[in-house]
């Protein structure tokens, strides 16, 4: 039987510097029927001729602007034929071998529609990453970690992540899904612009009936921060705004009532210590989120499904606080959890 032919598509904005760092390896993968493809969204740092210049045999798909992460993607992704997609970050570093263990994996398996690889940090390759780790999970109220990462701790990688698991979310960063599914799904919300784009889809996926997986046998190495800063005030308005979109969206009708209300309490706190921290801005990003989703209920109702299946039935789901458990109990390793089904 033949491989299934995957593309590997890397949406790329101003990141001429990522591109010649990390292409070179991505050529070098080893898989048959590859093609590797740059999505430009419409760069003035001269990318597009750079790539142009150094690697003729990528596949170049421009955008007339920039239409951030998500649409972006839709609109490359319009023009791609292949039975995989590999969502792939411009500030990834993979070795040889990234692709065939999650490809044979998501095989072996008609149920599963998306997976991400091992995710690790490219300044220290011992520990897991910010992005993905191993598997993304969800708490009680709707707040995303990982396997190997709960808000700013990363964890060493000792071998305590190598079972394949089914998880809530996989990474945008290293992003593989079925293409059947990218078009049955409809690909990510473009009313999101950036950020929880992959969680939002995987959720719809999950209320679809698909299985969403972690491959612990291939590993990439994320830079992060390659757009948006840690530290940036929009990427805190992203975040906030966006982790309440999906929350509308994806829940049944009630639990999005109380979840959404137990939330937006939660989020009151963050801006009060943002303001107790003289960290003004961060405070008016949580502000500004809020107002934003609220004037974008309406848009958003209409983009509900009918089948949308109890929180706590879903996989990856943590019956607890991860903020309770982090900032007052002290936990900071996965392992630590209790009662995680």
């Amino acid at each position: 039987m033949s491989e299934p032919s995957v593309a590997v598509v890397i949406l790329n904005w101003n990141g001429k510097d990522l591109l010649s760092r990390f292409l070179p390896g991505i050529l070098q993968s080893d898989y048959g029927q590859l093609e590797i493809i740059v999505g430009d969204n419409a760069s003035t740092d001269n990318s597009v001729d750079f790539i142009r210049e150094h690697y003729p045999a990528i596949r170049i798909i421009e955008n007339d602007r920039n239409y951030g992460f998500a649409e972006g993607y839709n609109r490359i992704m319009a023009h791609v034929i292949a039975d995989y997609y590999i969502l792939l970050n411009s500030d990834v570093e993979v070795p040889a071998n990234w692709i065939k263990p999650v490809i044979a994996a998501m095989e072996a398996d008609a149920a599963i529609a998306a997976a991400q690889p091992k995710i690790k940090w490219f300044s220290d390759k011992s520990k897991f990453e910010h992005a993905g780790g191993a598997g993304g999970f969800m708490d009680r109220n709707a707040f995303p970690f990982c396997r190997g990462r709960i808000f700013d701790t990363l964890e060493t990688d000792q071998g305590q992540y190598e079972d394949q698991t089914a998880v809530f979310w996989a990474s945008g960063a290293a992003f593989f899904i079925k293409r059947k599914v990218w078009e049955e799904s409809g690909g990510f919300d473009a009313d999101l612009f950036a950020h929880m784009e992959e969680i939002d889809l995987c959720w719809r996926l999950q209320n679809m009936g698909y299985k969403i997986i972690y491959c612990p046998g291939a590993e990439v190495y994320h830079v992060g921060g390659g757009t948006l800063a840690t530290n940036s005030p929009y990427k805190v308005f992203l975040n906030f705004r966006n982790n309440l979109i999906i929350m509308q969206k994806n829940l049944p009708f009630w639990e999005a009532v109380w979840g959404l209300s137990v939330r937006m309490c939660i989020d009151f706190v963050a801006l009060l210590q943002f303001l107790l921290k003289g960290e003004t801005k961060f405070a008016a990003a949580v502000n500004k989120a809020h107002y934003q989703f609220i004037r974008s209920t309406r848009k958003t109702a209409s983009k509900r499904k009918n089948n949308q299946i109890p929180y706590a039935k879903l996989t990856g789901v943590y019956p607890s606080s991860i903020v309770w458990n982090f900032f007052v109990k002290g936990i900071r390793y996965f392992s630590q959890l209790k009662d995680f089904r």
